[in-house]
């Protein structure tokens, strides 16, 4: 392999850094002023043969999508409050964190935008009233709220979802309407539901074109893991009273222009479309952050044979099935929030979005971590779920909780879930994603009097998310799964009476590949 100028010095400096402290100790060695006395004349060199090190047989980590959403809309899950400090803000951001990283999880879902709103600084879209209790008002002291919660949950190894509504423009719960506010400024666009919701009409372009905006702005100047959209597209009956949606000026556009869809099939064309369009743009901008969406769990009623429930195919105008056919989407996240024996089967549901996955994207299902009903033990119910999981998708399993007060404010629920999640997890592979295979690690190990100090690190560091280490001892391996910032690790020379002779790591990039293994033996 052939090295830039710039690239080998960079691997000089990585040497360097590795075994300057072990060189820095090490006395001189005194000179030898005498003459060799030759006695005979010397025997050419033999050639010596080097064998080739046998591979390694490293063992596999576990592989599982883990994740929680954190709700920010009418203050659900973060803040608790919209008149919190900015140092209270970020206390509670990291409690949360601390909590999921101590149970193993490795991905929180954020609601970075509850309403045409935003937990940053948008030049599209307001401050939201969630975060400081006034339409457009800035935290004070500043500070930029969704980088703070990527910084911290990279730190511990977690990735970061934008979750975001793409339709609602402002909740019941969102305070004063004022100037600031998107149903101000794209008056036209927007509808009042008889609940006192106000939504975007779907099928307006300037709707589509404007949360395209949004998503590619956060795209591109967010170090987000993906973008994540939950179930409301067109919205429940029930927000409207019961009655259909009021689109009929768009209706009646589409009409005047020859259009010959019915009005649902109308309606679910423009959701397609915008779904595809969101697809699309996000991999145009970074072809590495994912897209997700969590639809409402049941397609239609009686698909699967037996089950009863709103149809989001015809009530919400969502072709999930569609969606995840096509494969416009690197992960489905139906939102099975019920049981696993009743009229919404949970298991029942899961196999047959798995049949409808012939585009062999992740299929993480929601769980109702904080409300299933009609259980009278949830922990152990979520647990048989989180293993249902398990035996029906194999090694891509995993599953998002909601919400995360699910697990806050219940320690029987955290505790069960912890016990599911023993040990860390890379998230899942995602082979249909093209990356650049990550370089293999430098290793340095030093062996002390009672343990063996290992320093490592990579030329392309800039690409690892997190790193691998291997132990064994005896005929035993081990490995860990560690955050970005650790390299380097002081590990005891003998544990459980075994003597610890191999060591290896690999870096990992934020889309689970793993590099090739580096290893001292000693």
């Amino acid at each position: 392999m052939k090295y830039s100028f710039a690239k080998a010095a960079t691997l000089l400096f990585l040497i360097l850094s590795l075994f300057i402290t072990s060189c820095a100790t090490k006395k001189p060695v005194a000179k030898n002023t005498k003459k060799p006395v030759v006695t005979t004349k010397p025997a050419p060199p033999k050639t010596i043969v080097q064998k080739p090190e046998a591979k390694l047989n490293l063992p596999e980590v576990d592989r599982e999508f883990r994740a929680a959403w954190i709700a920010t809309v009418a203050n659900i899950n973060w803040p608790t409050k919209n008149n919190l400090t900015t140092q209270q803000q970020k206390d509670e951001a990291i409690k949360i964190l601390d909590l999921l990283q101590d149970a193993n999880f490795n991905a929180v879902i954020f609601q970075a935008r509850p309403s045409a709103d935003a937990m940053y600084k948008s030049d599209l879209e307001p401050w939201s009233y969630f975060l400081t209790g006034a339409i457009g008002k800035a935290p004070t002291p500043f500070y930029d709220p969704l980088e703070f919660w990527i910084t911290e949950a990279h730190a511990r190894g977690m990735e970061l979802h934008v979750w975001l509504n793409p339709y609602r423009a402002h909740h019941t719960t969102g305070g004063p309407i004022t100037s600031e506010s998107i149903v101000k400024k794209m008056p036209e666009q927007i509808i009042k539901l008889r609940n006192g919701m106000y939504w975007m009409d779907p099928s307006d372009e300037k709707t589509q074109d404007h949360t395209s905006a949004v998503i590619k702005d956060l795209v591109k100047r967010y170090d987000i893991d993906a973008i994540h959209i939950d179930d409301y597209f067109y919205p429940y009956r029930e927000y409207n009273g019961g009655k259909d949606f009021p689109d009929n000026r768009t209706w009646n556009d589409y009409q005047k222009r020859g259009g010959n869809l019915s009005r649902a099939d109308f309606r679910r064309a423009n959701v397609n479309k915008f779904i595809k369009r969101i697809h699309d743009e996000i991999k145009a901008e970074k072809s590495y952050v994912k897209f997700g969406i969590s639809p409402f769990g049941i397609w239609k009623p009686g698909f699967p044979e037996g089950i009863k429930g709103t149809s989001q195919y015809d009530e919400l105008y969502a072709d999930a099935k569609l969606w995840l056919n096509q494969g416009w989407l690197d992960y489905f996240s139906p939102q099975l929030y019920w049981k696993n024996d009743g009229p919404q089967s949970f298991t029942s549901l899961l196999k047959w979005w798995e049949s409808e996955n012939s585009e062999k994207r992740h299929l993480w299902p929601g769980l109702n971590t904080i409300g299933l009903r009609d259980v009278a033990d949830r922990p152990t119910e979520i647990v048989n779920q989180i293993n249902s999981t398990r035996a029906i998708l194999k090694n891509g399993a995993g599953e998002i909780h909601y919400s995360v007060d699910g697990l806050s404010k219940s320690p029987a629920m955290l505790n069960a879930v912890k016990n599911a999640y023993k040990t860390k997890a890379l998230i899942p592979k995602s082979p249909w994603i093209k990356t650049v295979a990550l370089e293999k690690p430098i290793l340095f190990v030093e062996t002390l009097n009672n343990s063996v100090h290992a320093k490592w690190n990579t030329l392309d560091n800039q690409n690892v998310f997190q790193w691998i280490r291997y132990v064994k001892y005896g005929e035993n391996w081990e490995n860990e799964i560690l955050e970005k910032d650790i390299i380097s690790e002081n590990l005891p020379m003998t544990k459980n009476g075994k003597k610890l002779n191999t060591v290896a790591i690999k870096s990992v990039d934020r889309l689970g590949n793993e590099s090739e293994y580096e290893a001292k033996k000693f």
